[in-house]
């Protein structure tokens, strides 16, 4: 399904740290074989955010082989300082392709003069042609990635004829509560939430459900940060200079 507001671009990077969660008890770090929802909305957000919009990543394309490299990483002890030695499992020579759109964020109400699609649509595609607003990242802060625009589906795919790849039980992504939607997950409002799926790769594209749609479980309690006071300054000055 396409939508009015929808951005394609492209992202690359030599490594890719698209953690397991599961494996980063006692210091190790092992990669999913493909990049999570959150990652790719992280991207986005790197490129162009606002409050005023929630990205909804509809599909990924997978356009190099899945590879991975592991390296001996020197990280702090916490506990007792000094260094150790552990080992980071990286997914290398990384490409993607993908498709997004935006919604409203229906939790900012005091945002609401600010929701005007054709200027966030037009100010996402700019972003997008430059390269991000801010440093791209695949994952891991020491995953430098570089975003440019395409057409999704132009080019070819390593894995365009594989008829169909599941990836099992995975995270799919964080709703934090001032993304909830309590209306179709009651347990989103006011707390953080961690999503999960099972993605299945089809011909390279895989799919993503939208985050209403996935298995939720709450993490803690969280409060919404208003920018209503921000607005009435800026309201007020707008008036004085007027």
């Amino acid at each position: 399904m396409a939508f009015r507001n929808s951005v394609e671009f492209e992202v690359r990077g030599d490594y890719a740290l698209f953690t397991d969660p599961v494996t980063k008890i006692g210091g190790e770090k092992f990669s999913y074989q493909i990049p999570t929802y959150e990652a790719l909305k992280g991207i986005l957000h790197s490129v162009y955010w606002k409050p005023t919009i929630i990205w909804i990543i509809d599909k990924v394309r997978v356009m190099n082989p899945i590879q991975t490299e592991t390296r001996g990483i020197r990280t702090l002890k916490y506990a007792n300082g000094g260094n150790d030695l552990s080992y980071y499992t990286y997914l290398k020579d990384c490409r993607y392709q993908v498709v997004a759109h935006f919604v409203w964020n229906m939790n900012r109400p005091e945002l609401e003069c600010d929701r005007n699609e054709n200027k966030h649509h037009n100010m996402a595609k700019r972003m997008i042609e430059r390269g991000g607003r801010r440093d791209v990242f695949l994952g891991a802060r020491e995953c430098q990635g570089y975003v440019s625009p395409c057409v999704f589906g132009e080019g070819d795919g390593f894995y365009d004829n594989i008829a169909e790849l599941n990836f099992g039980h995975m995270v799919h992504g964080i709703t934090y509560a001032d993304e909830a939607y309590p209306d179709k997950v009651p347990e989103t409002k006011d707390n953080m939430c961690v999503r999960f799926w099972s993605p299945i790769m089809k011909n390279g594209v895989i799919e993503f459900c939208t985050p209403c749609e996935c298995q939720h479980k709450p993490l803690r309690k969280m409060d919404i940060k208003k920018f209503g006071f921000e607005i009435q300054n800026i309201s007020s000055v707008e008036s004085e200079v007027g």
